[in-house]
């Protein structure tokens, strides 16, 4: 089945982020002093540290998540947000403990203490929203900054205590998790104690993921967040597809002149045989011929004979291919590059023929 047969359903309506802040931010405030927190080692029973999994290997194959120890400091948006150093030096990266809540520099740190702001272009792509360099696969077990070949919304929430059905733990990870940004969507994996979480902008999964790495819900949990794989559904896929796709055409548009846009729309109804129709305001504009072009033609030629428009009995059509000034346009450059090509032999005309009723001399003619 191609990608033009699978209907797409219609997106369920996303889930606004929490109120922010308000524009005018005071200085950030320092989340907590040095030696507040203390970071403790886990007992690691393996022989070898993997630099690439950041643990000892070689040891007991027990869940990784069992000797994690709780996060012992959570962000808030609403009180952490302010003024950094980085607002007046142009950084545009965010500090990655201000997003796990333990920023002991408040206003003086160096990087952003805001929420990630989508229409903030990163000044490279290859880095994530806190300037951590990307890799061109994922690790094993999805953790990690992320990959540059992928673009990815959806964060995996494992280790969830459920306490009701599918709706309440639906609601509880939603309250938590609209903190970081806009969601697109939630699916709640019932009895399995997993969510996935999906983001309309890639920067807010960046942050959420940081930011609640750790973090309980309302059970005391330990969350397991980490980067979800891709999903088999070939309806979501072909919606992806087509999502990237009109992202990219409307950032080509927004950085192309108008002109050339109508131009190329011109030539491609041209070469696909189809009806260009034109605007309203641009019907009316084109309606009347420029004088100035025949006038410039006639001086610059050197030659006093009419342009193959004036020769014309009546305008072109209207509802043609192209609009009028179009074609006007084209005969133009093609009487110019007629003059200004190689000399043709000149021949003589024959006489002209009797003609019954209305009709064009022959031009070059030598008889009277």
């Amino acid at each position: 089945m191609s990608d033009t047969e699978i209907e797409i359903p219609p997106l369920p309506e996303p889930i606004l982020q929490a109120p922010r802040p308000p524009k005018k931010l005071k200085p950030a405030r320092k989340q907590v002093k040095p030696g507040d927190v203390v970071k403790t080692e886990t007992v690691q029973t393996g022989k070898e540290y993997n630099i690439w999994y950041n643990k000892w290997a070689g040891g007991d194959r027990e869940d990784s998540y069992s000797n994690k120890t709780k996060s012992q400091t959570r962000c808030s948006i609403k009180k952490d947000s302010g003024l950094t150093r980085a607002n007046t030096t142009g950084m545009k990266y965010l500090c990655l403990f201000f997003a796990r809540g333990c920023c002991p520099y408040g206003w003086e740190c160096e990087y952003r203490h805001t929420l990630p702001n989508p229409t903030d272009v990163m000044p490279d792509s290859s880095k994530d929203c806190f300037a951590r360099d990307k890799f061109a696969d994922y690790r094993d077990d999805m953790g990690g900054v992320g990959s540059f070949n992928r673009q990815n919304r959806t964060l995996y929430v494992g280790r969830i205590k459920e306490t009701g059905n599918g709706q309440e733990t639906e609601e509880v990870v939603t309250r938590h998790f609209r903190e970081w940004g806009t969601i697109e969507r939630i699916r709640v994996l019932q009895y399995r104690s997993v969510a996935f979480v999906t983001y309309v902008h890639e920067v807010n999964a960046q942050f959420a993921k940081e930011a609640m790495s750790c973090q309980s819900l309302d059970n005391d949990e330990i969350l397991n967040v980490r980067w979800a794989t891709e999903d088999p559904n070939p309806v979501q896929k072909v919606a992806e597809k087509r999502r990237l796709e009109d992202m990219g055409q409307e950032a080509i548009k927004s950085r192309m002149d108008p002109r050339i846009v109508d131009a190329m729309r011109s030539i491609r109804a041209l070469e696909d045989g189809g009806v260009l129709e034109p605007d309203d305001e641009e019907e009316e504009e084109h309606a009347q011929p420029d004088p100035k072009r025949r006038r410039l033609a006639l001086e610059g030629g050197g030659s006093a004979s009419p342009l193959p428009q004036e020769q014309e009995s009546a305008p072109p059509a209207p509802n043609g291919l192209l609009s009028s000034d179009t074609l006007e346009s084209l005969k133009y450059f093609a009487e110019l590059q007629k003059r200004n090509g190689a000399v043709v032999k000149q021949q003589r005309a024959a006489p002209p023929k009797s003609i019954t009723g209305l009709g064009l001399a022959d031009y070059g003619s030598d008889e009277d």
